[in-house]
């Protein structure tokens, strides 16, 4: 039986192509969530205007990839200190938050965002929002496999690239257990 998990890091693109390389992962749709517009299209998204962060719906195999697996590579893979702001994108619309479908995933994200405290993984604190979903829609055919069709692109170049680069210098460590 697939779940699925909710997710905002900044520009879809980038989070759509980490989650697209993980086992037990089965399909990665980039959208918006989070807002208050009804079916909003990436040019009112962007205005910031429609509450809606950019984020992706993530269909996973419980069996191969737990939610916690999960939770920790969206935590490796953008700055969940920076409050609505990755790199470059800034506004609301590339705010961190997770969109948990019910209890067991929001003690979960919960306990995840505690242990990397406790820990002082980040230098600053964790702005990451918990949020309980309502509804993602789709974004435009053009955003759906962004990284695996625009590889050239210079924001995959020099944005989403080096972004699967350390995700798997970090898998390769973990596997190997350096």
């Amino acid at each position: 039986m697939h779940e699925i998990a909710y997710f905002a890091s900044g520009c879809f693109w980038c989070t759509e192509a980490i989650f697209q390389t993980l086992e037990g992962v089965e399909k990665v749709v980039s959208g918006y969530t989070g807002g208050f517009i009804k079916n909003p299209a990436y040019r009112e998204v962007c205005t910031g205007r429609t509450g809606h962060a950019e984020g992706v719906a993530i269909t996973y195999d419980p069996m191969v990839v737990s939610y916690e697996e999960l939770l920790y590579v969206f935590f490796m893979s953008h700055d969940p200190t920076s409050l609505n702001r990755q790199g470059a994108d800034v506004g609301t619309q590339y705010r961190s938050a997770v969109f948990y479908t019910n209890d067991e995933q929001l003690q979960t994200a919960d306990a995840v965002i505690r242990f990397l405290e406790d820990q002082q993984i980040f230098d600053q604190p964790i702005v990451t929002s918990l949020k309980p979903f309502e509804v993602f829609y789709t974004a435009e055919e053009e955003h759906q496999n962004f990284y695996q069709q625009n590889q050239e692109h210079p924001y995959c170049q020099y944005v989403i690239h080096p972004k699967l680069q350390t995700l798997k210098t970090h898998q390769k460590k973990l596997q190997t257990n350096e």
